[in-house]
């Protein structure tokens, strides 16, 4: 199949995601009341749906929705360029501590009582992990992968043991009930104005990073190769590490941490069309964007009335994934 076309099919595939999902749940409204719905809110015509109904299809279900795509696609991506720019086919969004970072600054907000902040907490803790990161990195020499990978670990390590420190400290009542929904990733609490920061920060540092496949093609050989492209090394990879951060920053502060999206996603999409970034991260980008919407409908219906952090659920279903295609790998080797 070609590019174009499987593009079209994974972005069709997405919509129909996100119609269908808005579906789902104790109050059943059918995909033409979801489009007639959205439609009188943009000014084309009137909605057929009671006030109430009409409330949960647009201020409840849509931006929650909307917000496990931006989500989605946005880690998805993240890992794909993650995963090429140290040549480690383990790396995900969160490698260069930019996950314990948010959780520090997330987990600080919420001790306090003051989680309306949490989201701009969770970005300027992903930020400053990446900082942290990048300068440790800078200190030891060239800034080569698997010096940022080591810097990376060793920043994660240091902020989740901050992060410990604050909740035995400091958490008390009901509070660690919040901090621990939020350390599993969860999309409970999505509002338009989740969709406003994760769609932002997709639109603007996304599409940046997703039309620079030709230049994460000439990385794949390594540094001297990409550098005889005439593609400059050192600026590109900062450019690039921190476009990766601030996406992720913006993805973790509406949704806490969620795992093996960014690891497994690219991996299963290099299976299917190979390694050309061209094709590979926008399909990564619409592939994420799908399993994280299904996902979460999963984590909020299958256990109603209680709901389960969609977190837990990626975890459970993307390492036996990862194992798979792991072994898929080392066969074909």
């Amino acid at each position: 199949m070609s590019a174009p076309a499987l593009l079209v099919g994974a972005a069709l595939l997405l919509v129909a995601s996100v119609v269908l999902a808005i579906t789902v749940g104790p109050a059943q409204i059918s995909a033409v009341e979801v489009w007639r719905s959205v439609a009188s809110h943009a000014g084309l015509g009137t909605t057929p749906l009671t006030e109430l109904r009409d409330a949960i299809v647009f201020d409840m279900r849509l931006p929650r929705v909307l917000t496990a795509g931006a989500v989605g696609a946005g880690l998805a991506l993240a890992g794909a360029v993650m995963q090429s720019l140290t040549r480690n086919p383990l790396a995900d969004p969160y490698l260069l501590g930019l996950s314990s970072g948010a959780s520090l600054g997330a987990v600080g907000v919420l001790v306090l009582g003051v989680g309306v902040a949490l989201p701009a907490a969770a970005f300027l803790g992903a930020t400053g992990a990446l900082v942290a990161t990048l300068t440790l990195a800078g200190s030891l020499g060239a800034l080569t992968p698997t010096r940022t990978v080591l810097a990376g670990l060793a920043v994660a390590q240091l902020c989740a043991a901050a992060t410990s420190f604050v909740i035995f400290w400091s958490s008390t009542g009901d509070s660690y009930r919040e901090i621990l929904s939020w350390l599993m990733g969860s999309l409970g609490g999505a509002t338009w104005t989740s969709v406003l920061i994760a769609g932002a920060a997709l639109l603007v540092v996304g599409t940046m990073l997703a039309s620079a496949g030709g230049t994460l093609d000439a990385f794949a050989f390594g540094d001297t190769s990409a550098a005889a492209l005439g593609v400059d090394v050192r600026r590109t990879r900062w450019v690039m590490l921190t476009g990766v951060a601030l996406l992720t920053g913006g993805m973790v502060a509406v949704s806490g941490s969620i795992g093996f999206i960014g690891l497994v996603l690219p991996h299963a999409t290099r299976l299917l069309v190979g390694a050309r970034h061209r094709l590979l991260l926008p399909l990564s980008a619409l592939a994420g964007a799908t399993f994280l919407i299904w996902a979460d409908t999963l984590a909020r219906s299958v256990f109603a009335p209680r709901e389960l952090p969609v977190g837990v659920l990626t975890a459970f279903i993307g390492a036996p994934v990862f194992a798979w295609i792991l072994r898929r790998r080392r066969a074909a080797s």
